[in-house]
């Protein structure tokens, strides 16, 4: 049995098709990466979390490089989701950190990327579940270098992250 499709059947699958993106569009994309909620329903499903989360707020401008300073950079983790963020650090350049949360512990992965690689390659440096952290390393290659928090709880957590060494702010990794 062969079955044929008419041209009339193949503009109501396309124009359905394009409903069903539009649909999706604005009731999940929009809230989700740009905090836009013209129905409401991504506040209600927690969509818009997604997008505060990239919200963050810092002391100094993130294209600045580091300093003899701290600078201090608030990251908001949604509730059960989990964000990265990043600096380019070139080989063997150092920073001093110190993080804490507003109380929660959070999953962290402190890690590295090398510059240039497609393999999806990353080295670890300390990995626990804590809410509060102190330290500084060594970058053993040029790329991106830092952390992801997994919130596993509820609410949303607030870190206060102090920098200071030889970087350059990427910010949020999407």
């Amino acid at each position: 049995m062969q079955h044929t499709v008419s041209t009339q059947t193949l503009i109501k699958a396309s124009i359905s098709a394009v409903v069903v993106a539009a649909i999706a569009l604005v009731t999940f994309i929009l809230p989700a990466e740009y905090n836009i909620d013209p129905t409401g329903i991504g506040n209600k499903l927690g969509l818009t979390a997604l997008a505060q989360a990239a919200e963050v707020e810092t002391t100094s401008l993130e294209t600045t490089k580091g300093t003899d300073e701290f600078q201090t950079i608030e990251v908001i983790v949604p509730a059960e989701r989990g964000i990265e963020y990043k600096f380019y650090m070139k080989q063997h350049e150092k920073m001093t950190y110190e993080w804490l949360t507003d109380g929660a512990s959070l999953y962290f992965d402190l890690h590295g990327e090398p510059e240039g690689d497609t393999t999806g390659y990353f080295e670890s440096y300390s990995i626990a579940t804590i809410n509060e952290m102190k330290g500084s390393y060594t970058t053993p290659f040029a790329g991106s270098h830092g952390w992801y928090w997994k919130n596993k709880s509820d609410k949303p957590v607030s870190i206060q992250l102090l920098v200071k060494g030889q970087y350059e702010v990427i910010g949020l990794k999407k």
